[in-house]
Order: C-alpha cells, then structure tokens, then sequence
C-alpha cells in the first residue's frame, strides 16, 4: 500500500504569487494549516539548506507543526522540503520526515496549476495512522485557504 499523497490544483493567481505564499511567513501564516488549527507562528530561512518551521495551535494549545529543510527553490516553479512533522514537544519528541515537492505552471486561463506530490510517509503511517490517514484532506483544507488568500 502506497502511502505517497498526490494533489493538483488550480488557483486564479500567476504562478508567481502562489510561489511567494510558499515562502513568505506573512502569508503562510493566514493558510499553512488544515480546519480549524492556527498557525502561531513561521520562520523561513529562503535558500538551500535553510530552514523551513511552521507553528500550530489548536484551541488555544500547541499542536505542534513543521520542521522542514528547503532541499530545492526553483523560482516560481518548483520549491522540494525535506519536510518533518513534529508534535507539541518539537525536539524533544518523535519527528517524521518525508519529502514534499509543490510544482506550479501556468494555467491557460492566467492562474496557476499547483502539483503537489508528498512522498516517504511510511514511518509516519506505521506510527501515527490517523495522522498520515488525513495529510491529503489537510492539504486540501489548506489550499482552500490558499485560494482565498490568492483569488
């Protein structure tokens, strides 16, 4: 059983605005969590090598978040993380790392075609079931975000 998650979809903005939502801490802290989690907080470090950390909240206590490693930044076309979950305790819990990749192309109509595919799952999906049972309706709850925050 693969565990690999692979989503597309299209948003009314150049694939330029949608590359800088990815990577600009104002803006991924309006729409980098799923549901009803906040995100609290954002640190982006932009170039190889940096690091990638996102925050989460959910009814007022932490939930933990991001702890990722940007691997590849192809300016407006292609940002690959090294990307870790991690629980409230961050680094003195477990952590899970996978790989995630986000490939936008123009779309006919002037917005952007979004790929996103996140592969090496299996240690979260042994460990944490639930967890890894809902990354795709996560991802999909967070591009509707996105959508609101590019349209």
């Amino acid at each position: 059983m693969t565990t690999d998650v692979q989503l597309e979809r299209t948003f009314d903005a150049a694939p330029e605005r949608i590359y800088r939502a990815w990577l600009e801490p104002r803006l991924l802290q309006r729409w980098m969590a799923p549901g009803e989690i906040t995100t609290t907080r954002v640190e982006v470090d932009e170039q190889v090598g940096g690091r990638y950390r996102i925050w989460h909240a959910q009814d007022g206590a932490d939930a933990g978040g991001f702890d990722c490693e940007l691997v590849e930044l192809v300016p407006n076309e292609r940002i690959t993380w090294r990307w870790g979950f991690v629980g409230p305790q961050r680094q003195d819990g477990p952590r899970f790392d996978s790989q995630l990749t986000v490939t936008l192309r123009p779309a006919a109509d002037g917005g952007t075609l979004l790929t996103l595919l996140h592969t090496r799952l299996d240690s979260l999906a042994t460990d944490l079931p639930q967890v890894a049972g809902n990354i795709e309706t996560g991802w999909k709850s967070a591009f509707d975000k996105l959508a609101g925050l590019s349209a």
